[in-house]
């Protein structure tokens, strides 16, 4: 369910991928259902494609997901973000997951978490398992995955055009060395 769910850098909130386009990703907002496309010059990364430290191996962000919505009875977390101190992000996700990496997962992380997860609440999005693809699903992916990488490499370049004019042909201007 996860992997149609994206996070585009400079850009607040969670976006559901609709469609694919020619260069781009036609991308639906979570919070206000507006759609508008996204190029190679947006970082995009599918929750599906997040982990969180713990201090034995890294767990998916589903899992995490799965975990704080049984301990919230799927409803949303009522914590002010903004007014909520480190020590009480941090106590609240030892709730959540106990064994996460205290150094490597940062107070923003977890404030990021929370609003990713009020997010898909909100929208609707309650089952966060990781659910087995069937063959088309696998095919779909992979399509999607390599639309994704497309759009990202295909970045523009800028080309220099070379000196024909009067100056290059004469050496005026140009540096002698």
């Amino acid at each position: 369910m996860l992997k149609h769910i994206l996070s585009i850098s400079g850009k607040p909130g969670l976006y559901k991928l609709v469609n694919r386009g020619n260069n781009m990703l036609i991308v639906e907002s979570l919070i206000d259902q507006k759609r508008f496309p996204t190029y190679s010059r947006d970082k995009i990364i599918s929750l599906s494609d997040v982990s969180m430290y713990t201090t034995d191996d890294d767990i998916a962000l589903n899992d995490v997901l799965t975990s704080l919505g049984k301990k919230q009875n799927l409803q949303v977390v009522d914590i002010d973000l903004k007014k909520a101190d480190n020590d009480t992000l941090r106590n609240f996700f030892a709730e959540v997951l106990p064994n996460f990496d205290r150094e490597r997962v940062y107070p923003s992380d977890i404030r990021k978490l929370i609003q990713w997860y009020n997010i898909l609440i909100n929208a609707g999005i309650t089952d966060f398992s990781k659910v087995e693809e069937s063959e088309d699903e696998l095919k779909e992916t992979e399509d999607t995955k390599k639309e994704t990488q497309k759009v990202v490499k295909q970045t523009p370049v800028k080309t220099q055009k070379k000196n024909t004019g009067a100056a290059a042909k004469t050496g005026v201007g140009a540096k002698k060395g």
